[in-house]
């Protein structure tokens, strides 16, 4: 026994035939290993053969969970080896997707095997280190598919759900990466190149969708699941033919026309189990593009429970808010602080740019008043420096002001969400939207899932239908009636055994005919369900955009008190600053004005003649007054220029 070492011994030959099956699978399994990823051919085969025409009571090694195991973990590389040629090739995303999910089924089947009570007792040790091993994979073919499932939502222009899918296949690369601890390197630079890509791509999509589409991230549960598409299957093995086996080392040990005659027998055993598979498969494969076209859940058909309660993650929020009840109102209070203090710096700034103008008014009315530019008598120190300085701070002023903008803006949209997390949780419920049904549509529910369930009843019983016959096949054995039948009577007596399987044919006859019926209900009623659908999906939309919208309030808050405090901090900076530059400002436009004063007076000496020494002047002309700059400058009188 391969896991114990135990001997395990048994009279029957067909234990030495099991033997030679599980051997052909392990060295398909290791000849598969050594090639190259380029085949989906897989050593399922001969585990599966053993699995269903063996007896499971000859080991523990050959028991239905161990050789279930073993089936799954072939085929789940044999569909490894497809995704990535499909990966290679280009192929579609959402194709990519279902064949990395099926990867995903079959490993879970595998983990399903592993974590059974006996398969665990029995391999020990390399119990633990295979489910770590299969469960680090399911988690990383989980984040692939999610991956490709974010691409076919951006080809799609589906900003919103392309976050989503980003961020769950970010969630299941780490919890990949946390189980691969003790891999091999080869193991760890795939997974450190696929967070890159799959980091690169959710960073980007989240930046886009938060800055420029600004769509509604919808709850990873709330979008319809992928689908695996198993594009694998066991090679059928034959122990019986020749090209597999080589010749019969035993025929002489036993009468060849018994020998001849049973594998006619096996064969039309087989050739009515291949005739009963294939109607069932057909009907099966009717039956499930139907299903997917209808896109019917029975468990979820109505989803009328939900709109019951408030969902766990809007709980937490009014929790979290219940605890704090100043948010709101510091929220309030914050953004008051910042709007005064905006307004001061705003009105500083104002005055030191009046002050300027108004010097540089002054200025030009003393050109016009001399009729020539004025020899410079040094400008006041600082005036340049101030004008420089109020430009700086203007533009800052500019751009923090939009920013300001946006801040109040984002506040005034989160405020009544805050409010209302804040507020009882009766009113929190009475804000989700909720369905109205009629009696009508109550009643087309009901029967829908009906309907549903009768679906479902005739799969359950197709698949017992199965099993039963299967299980007939396997352990019909007529040899002793074969060694004492002569050659002639072998067809009748062929017919007479095979009898036995007509009552099993004639349920799964009835099965398959009842399937037309049930489907034509079910378009019937699904018809009706048509309305009633479109009415629950849209208030399930708007049920759930009002929740992620109330969750994305609460968390904008810290980020808001956050900017909030930023932006009062850089407007006190600032105030103070430009204080500073005010008292400049007024200080060199008084000086300014002062050299302007000494200018024009001594302009006005240079112009007067000596004075007559009996002036009767008849007329007196005054020179335009010059504005003085600022409320603290002083007041010039007119100075009067008398016989000229």
């Amino acid at each position: 026994e391969i896991f114990s070492g135990k001997a395990v011994t048994h009279e029957d030959i067909k234990y030495e035939q099991a033997c030679v099956l599980y051997n052909l699978g392990a060295l398909h399994s290791m000849l598969g290993a050594m090639d190259k990823r380029v085949s989906e051919e897989c050593a399922a085969g001969a585990f599966t053969y053993l699995r269903d025409h063996f007896p499971h009571s000859y080991s523990v090694d050959m028991s239905h969970q161990i050789l279930s195991l073993n089936i799954n973990l072939m085929l789940g590389q044999a569909q490894e080896c497809l995704l990535e040629k499909s990966m290679l090739d280009n192929r579609k995303s959402f194709l990519v997707a279902r064949i990395s999910a099926q990867v995903v089924d079959y490993y879970k089947e595998a983990c399903r095997a592993l974590e059974n009570s006996e398969t665990a007792s029995l391999l020990g040790k390399i119990q633990k280190d295979w489910k770590k091993l299969v469960q680090m994979k399911i988690y990383y073919f989980a984040a692939v598919a999610h991956l490709h499932m974010g691409k076919q939502a951006e080809e799609q222009q589906k900003f919103g759900e392309r976050v989503i899918y980003f961020q769950s296949a970010l969630d299941k690369l780490n919890e990949a990466i946390k189980l691969a601890k003790g891999q091999p390197e080869t193991v760890q630079e795939a997974l450190r190149f696929t967070m890159d890509v799959i980091g690169g791509k959710y960073n980007s999509a989240k930046k886009d969708n938060d800055f420029i589409y600004h769509e509604a991230v919808p709850a990873l549960d709330t979008l319809q699941s992928v689908k695996g598409a198993p594009l694998v299957k066991a090679l059928p093995v034959n122990p019986t033919d020749p090209a597999v086996t080589g010749p019969d080392i035993f025929a002489k040990l036993v009468p060849m026309a018994a020998h001849e005659a049973s594998s006619l027998y096996s064969e039309e055993k087989a050739k009515l189990l291949r005739d009963v598979m294939a109607k069932i498969e057909a009907k099966n494969e009717v039956l499930d593009q139907f299903m997917d076209s209808m896109q019917l859940d029975p468990e979820t058909v109505d989803n009328l429970d939900m709109y019951n309660h408030i969902p766990p993650v809007l709980m937490e929020k009014c929790a979290a808010l219940s605890v704090r009840p100043d948010t709101v109102r510091n929220l309030v209070q914050s953004m008051q602080v910042l709007s005064g203090v905006f307004t001061d710096v705003e009105a500083s700034l104002k005055e030191i740019r009046d002050l300027l103008e108004e010097d540089e008014a002054q200025e030009k009315k003393l050109q016009e008043l001399l009729g020539r530019v004025p020899p410079a008598p040094g400008s006041p120190p600082g005036l340049a420096e101030v004008s420089k300085e109020c430009s700086k701070y203007l533009e800052l002023h500019e751009k923090a002001s939009f920013t300001n903008t946006e801040l109040h803006r984002a506040m005034n949209l989160h405020l009544g969400n805050l409010r209302l997390l804040g507020g009882p949780l009766e009113q929190v419920r009475a804000a989700l939207p909720t369905p109205t049904l009629t009696e009508d549509d109550k009643q087309v529910l009901q029967n829908l899932k009906r309907i549903l369930a009768k679906v479902q009843e005739m799969r359950d019983q197709r698949l017992s239908l199965e099993q039963q016959l299967r299980e007939m096949i396997q352990k019909d054995d007529i040899t002793t009636s074969l060694v004492t039948t002569d050659r002639s009577e072998m067809k009748k007596l062929f017919e007479e055994q095979l009898r036995k399987y007509d009552q099993l044919k004639v349920y799964l006859e009835q099965n398959l005919a009842a399937q037309e019926n049930v489907l034509k209900a079910l378009t019937d009623a699904n018809v009706k369900y048509a309305a009633v659908r479109k009415g629950l999906a849209e208030v399930e939309h708007k049920w759930n955009t009002t929740v992620q919208t109330l969750v994305a309030s609460y968390e904008a808050y810290e980020d808001l008190m956050k900017k909030s405090q930023e932006g009062k901090d850089f407007y006190t900076d600032l105030e103070g600053k430009a204080a500073k530059l005010l008292e400049r400002a007024r200080a060199v436009c008084q000086a300014s004005q002062a050299q302007r004063q000494q200018l024009l007076e001594r302009e006005l000496k240079k112009q007067v003649p000596p004075r007559p020494t009996a002036p009767k002047p008849p007329l007196q002309k005054k020179l335009p007054e010059l504005e003085p700059v600022g409320p603290e400058a002083a007041e010039l009188g007119s100075l009067a220029l008398s016989d000229l």
